[in-house]
This record gives C-alpha cells, sequence and structure tokens, in this order.
C-alpha cells in the first residue's frame, strides 16, 4: 500500500481528499502546515511514497518545503496544488523541485489520475534505470561527465549534484534522442504526461537548471542546445 503525506491547511478539502484517496487503497497522513510535514519527513524519510502539498500554507509555503526537501536530498515525488491561473505558482514549484502541479480547484478524477501517474512514474524509472534502452545506458558517460539514473545524481570528478525524479526522467529523454531536435510539446506529454498547451515555460526553468549541472559554461551551453522553434537538441560530444 502505498503511504501519500497531504500538506494541506483547509480541512474540507483534506479530509475529502483523504477520504477519495483511502478508496483508491492508499494510506494518507494530513499535516496542515509546512513545518510539521518537514519534520515527518524528517522523522521518517522512507515512510512516504508521495507527497501532495498546497502552496499557501502558514508558516513556510509549499515552496519552501519543496525547496528543502530537495536540499537535504530527499526526492520523494511531490505533487503540487497552486492557485488557479498562478503560472508563477508553477514555474516555481517546478523551479524549487516538484514533480507535477494541479491547479485549483480541481476534478478529482485528474487528480486520482496524477497521483497514479506519479506513482506509476517512480516505479517505471526505477525498473528503466536497470535496462540499457537504445543510446542510454546507466550510468550515462559523456564529455567526462556521468548521470546515475539508478541513484538520481550528476557526477563529474568527485562533485556530485543531485538529481530530482523529474530531472532524471527529463535528462534520459533527451539522451535517449540525442542529436536529434525534440519540441517542448514532446517533453510535456512524454516526460510529464501534460497536455501540449500547457505552459512551455517550466520546460525552460529546467533546462536552465540542467545546463549548470552538466555544461562548463550554462551560458555557452554545448550539450543541452536550444533549437529556435522547436525545442532543445541533446548533443553527448560537440564538436
Amino acid at each position: 500500500m502505498s503511504r501519500i503525506l497531504l500538506v494541506e491547511d483547509e480541512q474540507h478539502l483534506a479530509d475529502g481528499l483523504r477520504y477519495n484517496l483511502e478508496a483508491e487503497r492508499y494510506e494518507v497522513v494530513i499535516v496542515d502546515n509546512g513545518e510539521e510535514a518537514l519534520a515527518r519527513l524528517d522523522a521518517e524519510p522512507t515512510r512516504y511514497d508521495l507527497v501532495i502539498l498546497d502552496v499557501m500554507l502558514p508558516g513556510i509555503d509549499g515552496f519552501g518545503v519543496v525547496a528543502a526537501l530537495r536540499r537535504q536530498r530527499r526526492f520523494v515525488p511531490v505533487l503540487m496544488l497552486t492557485a488557479r491561473g498562478r503560472s508563477e505558482d508553477v514555474l516555481r514549484g517546478f523551479d524549487a523541485g516538484a514533480d507535477d502541479y494541479l491547479p485549483k480547484p480541481f476534478e478529482l478524477p485528474i487528480l486520482l489520475s496524477r497521483v497514479h501517474g506519479l506513482l506509476r512514474r517512480t516505479d517505471w524509472f526505477r525498473e528503466a534505470a536497470t535496462l540499457q534502452p537504445p543510446a542510454v545506458v546507466t550510468p550515462y558517460t559523456f564529455c567526462g561527465k556521468t548521470i546515475d539514473f539508478e541513484q538520481l545524481e550528476v557526477r563529474l570528478g568527485e562533485n556530485r549534484m543531485p538529481l530530482t525524479l523529474m530531472e532524471a526522467a527529463l535528462l534520459r529523454y533527451l539522451a535517449q534522442h540525442e542529436g536529434a531536435p525534440v519540441s517542448r510539446e514532446a517533453i510535456l506529454e512524454s516526460v510529464w504526461g501534460l497536455r501540449d498547451d500547457t505552459d512551455t515555460r517550466a520546460i525552460d526553468n529546467f533546462i536552465v537548471r540542467l545546463r549548470r549541472y552538466i555544461e562548463d559554461n550554462p551560458t555557452k551551453p554545448r550539450h543541452l542546445q536550444t533549437i529556435r522553434g522547436v525545442g532543445y537538441r541533446f548533443v553527448a560530444n560537440p564538436k
């Protein structure tokens, strides 16, 4: 049984979500503030399989919670709940290290689908990390850098930079299409399972962060190249 930590200060919404998630055979624990969420995740770091995290919380907000988790190298999947129409919340959430988002108000089937998808994605990604698909082995080494998809980190000599699940999934997708232009829309659909009318700036923010990990000079990228009007291209060994 998967365990979910639900961080939501609106009691009626939290109770309704718990009822429906438990009906799907998930174990659910509710906390109503960011400090308690971090305390529980600190006390039992391997207990939870997913965190559903509201942005607007008393004390430490949702952005602060997910950023603190990632700084501590804790990569439990995080689904953030954001206010309707606030694309800045979506971008800030991804930048902090969230794996997915859902704007309020939302339809229950959509939330349940996102929860199922994140939990499946974690299992599939871990399983895929032990395989050797075309163009990608694990660990994947290029130009003196190593991406370890199983350990979720980039290694450069003695330096180790942790990756979130979504960062690693995006790197893996780009590496699988090494040398070929990949559109933002394809990334949204294939990596995140989102519709193609979602704000693609979230992808651009991810690319900026990934360049800091793998580029010698992130302002002049050689591996993660921008293809104007299309998207991006990963080049393992640029000339």
